[in-house]
């Protein structure tokens, strides 16, 4: 029975796909191209997509906490660290960035969260602003993207300028 199986398995055709050209590669660009967690390859959020963001976490019961940096410390580094050693290898400075009052534990409205957003980026122009969300189920953090990113911000490279081809 297993070689009438193995038989039936092996006469079926294979499926060809089209096998990508040389010309549909990309090459990235390294140069004033930095990005963010979640959504970075994508053009910076709307409102209208923030929102449609935050009704999903909060709509799953996820726990939304909203942090900010300002733009010398919104990325990871290590210029600032100091070495002892091998006990920091792998050490980087800037992994976290202060939190916009406490994580919204219990909430339940979607429109809550935008007002805070809101009121953080009213306090912090120059600052970089992300949403974070974590499962108190899995006690972990599910999601981490930007709301608001410096006007005058110069390290981000728009979607169509990333490749060099």
């Amino acid at each position: 029975m297993s070689a009438m199986m193995k038989s039936a398995v092996c006469s079926k055709a294979a499926v060809r796909v089209a096998q990508p050209t040389a010309s549909s590669m990309m090459v990235w660009q390294p140069m004033n191209n930095k990005q963010f967690e979640t959504f970075s390859y994508l053009p910076p959020l709307t409102d209208m997509e923030i929102s449609r963001q935050v009704d999903y976490l909060v709509n799953n019961g996820y726990i939304p906490c909203l942090e900010f940096a300002d733009e010398k410390q919104a990325y990871v580094s290590s210029e600032s660290c100091i070495r002892f050693g091998s006990q920091a290898a792998n050490y980087y400075d800037n992994r976290y960035w202060t939190m916009w009052k406490l994580p919204m534990f219990g909430c339940t409205d979607p429109s809550a969260v935008l007002r805070e957003i809101s009121s953080c980026n009213r306090a912090f122009p120059k600052a970089y602003v992300r949403l974070t969300a974590f499962d108190n189920q899995r006690q972990v953090q599910i999601a981490s993207f930007l709301v608001q990113r410096p006007a005058g911000a110069t390290d981000y490279c728009p979607v169509d300028k990333r490749s060099v081809v």
